[in-house]
């Protein structure tokens, strides 16, 4: 899978269920709202998926989780990774 954003569609930003179960799918109700874990259909097949438990990657502050519509991303070693990152600009206090 490509990282490259600008040019393909990025797991993280991926429902692996159809769209009739989309229709019909109570946990996802918006188009932001994440699949929970616990969903059969949010199970990762991608062979980019790695299940990690590093602090440093878990905890970075500087990754853009929002961007996730399944909460197995949270986890997962390649979207930790490669994830977008917050909007320096954006996070700011003002403080000059």
């Amino acid at each position: 899978m490509t990282t490259d954003r600008s040019t393909a569609t990025v797991c993280w930003r991926t429902r692996d269920c159809s769209p009739e179960v989309q229709g019909c799918c109570q946990h996802a109700v918006t188009d932001y709202d994440m699949c929970p874990s616990r969903c059969n259909f949010a199970f990762c097949h991608r062979s980019e998926h790695q299940v990690t438990a590093d602090p440093a990657l878990v905890f970075d502050p500087d990754l853009d989780r929002s961007q996730a519509l399944k909460q197995t991303c949270l986890y997962c070693e390649f979207f930790l990774k490669n994830g977008p990152k917050k909007d320096a600009d954006a996070n700011k206090d003002g403080d000059a």
